[in-house]
């Protein structure tokens, strides 16, 4: 229920984004900014300087110029994100636009009913299209020589046709140039904005794959353990099996010697997988407090570790490692958690570890070890599997919702229980 009502909230909107989303919308919003200002700061000031029906036309006219530049801006960002093509005709309905607001401006000052104001309403139409219209187009390209041609042709282009409306060679010059610094100024807002945004999913497509490095190595190294300790014993194995058989063709008693050799070689290559597997699977608390938070603050989440493993017997430890692994592992995963608290204290004859982060993204979301996002923790491998460990020391597992956006999984092992546990001291919380 939680989530559903999240759903019709901004707030739940927001935090269900992922950090690079979220980036994505502040820059297509901030495009869409860009337009509200040129009507804000071109369009509606005429208003009190000229007729109203002129006043009317020209803010009119801005407007349609300010949607189609919010338009051209957000297909030009899909485009950059490899969602779509390039807006061809949107870019050149949009450099037609400009030009023909651009010459309306000019025929205005000079064959207009004239009046007081019109030289200045006419100069600010036609630099304020001039510049948002040019520096649009910027997002249209890539390369920064097409960039430099899109935005010097657009403005240098629409300035020359100041000449046929007979405007002043000083002023054309000075108005050309002021246009070309606010074009560029702006195309370059706009690139800018690009190429962080860029940056942002770049540095979140590494994350994952540094996560996928991570276990790949590991996977390696169990493979490389593993053959180890088999490579050997497996060859000498084979080198005495075949010794007794031929030995035992030959009716030889040292073919029994031989395969009570096979036999002990074979043990002891068990024993010593058990072992690899044991130290594969056991994780030391300690150590996994200590990674948690590094990795979390790596990640940018400010994470909090009260508390310490010593004094504690080396299957709670195990236990408990695991489920800070898996925890961790879930809020760099499915989350966009900003802060992480981990907390491990002794009360009453029994440990409790508390792992609570915000972030909450929906199902499957940060804090859910089994990506479940069942609030009762009934489903998710991740969540069976702990509980599964827990279980092998008596101890329990709860995960669920906290707030608006939190998400909290508390696991309990009694100690009086676990062998070695007796004179335990309190861990400091």
């Amino acid at each position: 229920m939680r989530d559903t009502a999240d759903t019709g909230r901004p707030a739940g909107w927001w935090r269900r984004k992922s950090t690079p989303e979220k980036v994505e919308t502040y820059t297509r919003w901030s495009f869409h900014l860009f337009g509200v200002i040129e009507v804000a700061a071109i369009g509606l000031p005429v208003f009190g300087q000229v007729h109203a029906g002129v006043a009317g036309w020209l803010t009119a006219m801005v407007t349609v110029h300010a949607v189609t530049g919010c338009v051209t801006a957000s297909r030009a960002l899909d485009w950059t994100r490899g969602r779509r093509g390039r807006p061809v005709r949107l870019l050149w309905a949009l450099a037609v636009l400009t030009y023909v607001c651009a010459s309306v401006a000019l025929g205005l000052k000079k064959y207009g009913p004239g009046g007081p104001g019109m030289d200045t309403v006419a100069g600010t139409v036609f630099a304020g299209v001039l510049t948002f219209g040019a520096g649009t187009l910027a997002l249209g390209v890539r390369r920064r020589r097409r960039v430099f041609a899109a935005v010097f042709g657009s403005v240098l282009g629409a300035s020359a046709t100041s000449f046929p409306f007979g405007a002043p060679f000083a002023e054309v010059v000075v108005m050309t140039f002021v246009v070309l610094i606010g074009a560029c100024s702006l195309a370059t807002t706009f690139l800018f904005s690009v190429w962080l945004l860029d940056c942002v999913y770049e540095l979140d497509a590494a994350r994952e794959t540094r996560a996928r490095l991570a276990v790949a190595e590991e996977r390696l190294r169990f493979g490389r353990d593993l053959h180890d300790v088999l490579g050997r014993n497996l060859s000498v194995i084979s080198l005495k099996s075949e010794l007794a058989v031929q030995l035992s063709r030959r009716g030889r008693p040292e073919a029994v010697e031989q395969m009570i050799e096979v036999q002990r070689i074979a043990q002891e290559s068990q024993r010593e997988v058990r072992e690899v597997v044991r130290g594969y699977r056991e994780a030391d608390l300690g150590v996994e407090l200590l990674g948690a938070q590094g990795v979390l603050a790596a990640a940018g989440i400010d994470c909090e570790v009260t508390g310490g493993a010593e004094g504690l017997p080396a299957g709670v430890q195990s236990a408990l490692g695991w489920v800070v692994r898996e925890a961790t592992t879930n809020v760099l995963r499915h989350g966009d958690a900003g802060r992480c608290t981990v907390g491990l204290r002794v009360r009453e004859g029994s440990v409790v570890l508390t792992v609570e982060n915000d972030g909450v993204v929906g199902p499957g979301g940060s804090g859910d070890p089994g990506g479940s996002g069942d609030p009762g923790g009934s489903g998710g491998s991740g969540l069976a599997g702990l509980r599964e460990r827990l279980a092998a020391v008596e101890g329990t597992l709860e995960a669920g919702p906290v707030g608006a956006d939190g998400f909290r999984l508390v696991a309990e092992v009694p100690l009086a229980r676990v062998t070695g546990a007796a004179g335990v001291s309190e861990v400091a919380s």
